[in-house]
């Protein structure tokens, strides 16, 4: 009987590095976090990512095969870099795998977290049985992730599937990338919690009103759903306008490659079945005859574990 083998997936983050031991066959086994510290540059994030990376080892007596890590930004897989992550200010370009080489005598594989993402799901969760489908994380930003015949698309220099980045109207809200209309701009958690703000004084009878006891501050994707679990009809107009505009941008990814499943992630996809039925009925509205009735709209089955799972399943993937 052959020996289990493990992967140590390294999830970068903005606020935390969480990092754990996961089996090949996607279970968690151990895992933990240390905070990022962002805010005293790169140096200092890379030393939070070597000290948790020596900890984790040191703790656990398991046939790790090797080191997965997925972090925001443009990702070199093959160079090993990370560029300008957007939530780690002052970053630049760095040689992650060179730098935890150094330190760690172990094989290291390194993507995009949404690219990450998706190949956990398509290894452990909701994408096992389809050969291609695109992954959309909604969250902070909107990532995405492309499956095309079991393999990951990054495109020529590892910035793919970038949905959040299609522009659902040329003339509309600013998007921090410097576009106008892009997806992101409307559903995006802050995007999405300035809209609803801008327009609460219109609905002065909404839940949300109560839930936040009338302070703007205290408004949070999460409360929009608590209102609409309890049949808020502002609220599930705004989940359902939420599902809408990522339909919308979706349209575009299965028009443009014959994609037919989509698998929804990240914070926002909590909205659960109006934000996921929005999607879908966008969608048959918007693609092709040819893909109209093949249309399939799935939640991401990894959910919190998909940073952890998703970057120890680069090492799975690509052993």
């Amino acid at each position: 009987m052959d020996k289990e083998k493990y992967a140590l997936g390294v999830d970068i983050g903005g606020t935390n590095i969480k990092l754990g031991i996961v089996s090949e066959t996607g279970d968690i086994i151990f895992s933990t976090m240390l905070p990022t510290n962002r805010e005293d540059g790169p140096d200092e994030v890379m030393f939070q990512l070597k000290k948790g990376i020596k900890e984790t080892i040191s703790q656990n007596e398991l046939d790790i095969i090797g080191i997965g890590i997925g972090a925001a930004g443009s990702v070199s897989s093959e160079k090993g870099t990370v560029s300008n992550p957007p939530n780690i200010p002052g970053w630049g370009v760095v040689n992650v795998v060179d730098i935890i080489k150094k330190e760690f005598n172990l094989p290291i594989c390194i993507d995009n977290d949404a690219n990450a993402a998706a190949i956990g799901e398509m290894l452990y969760g909701a994408g096992k049985e389809f050969n291609s489908f695109a992954l959309v994380t909604l969250g902070t930003g909107v990532g995405g992730g492309l499956i095309l015949n079991r393999k990951i698309y990054q495109g020529d220099f590892g910035a793919a599937g970038e949905i959040g980045h299609i522009s659902i109207d040329y003339n509309g809200r600013l998007c921090n990338c410097g576009s106008k209309g892009c997806v992101e701009a409307y559903v995006g958690n802050h995007y999405l919690v300035d809209i609803v703000k801008e327009e609460l004084p219109e609905h002065q009878d909404s839940i949300i009103l109560k839930l936040i006891n009338n302070n703007t501050d205290l408004l949070t994707p999460k409360i929009i759903c608590e209102a609409a679990v309890d049949g808020d009809e502002y609220a599930l107009f705004v989940i359902e306008r939420t599902g809408f505009y990522v339909g919308s941008a979706l349209s575009s990814v299965g028009n443009l490659l014959d994609i037919d499943t989509f698998i929804i992630g990240g914070g926002v996809s909590a909205f659960g079945q109006p934000l996921l039925n929005s999607i879908r009925k966008t969608l048959k509205d918007k693609v092709l005859k040819t893909l109209k009735h093949r249309i399939k709209v799935y939640p991401a089955q990894l959910k919190n574990e998909a940073g952890i799972v998703g970057s120890s399943s680069l090492i799975f993937y690509n052993s």
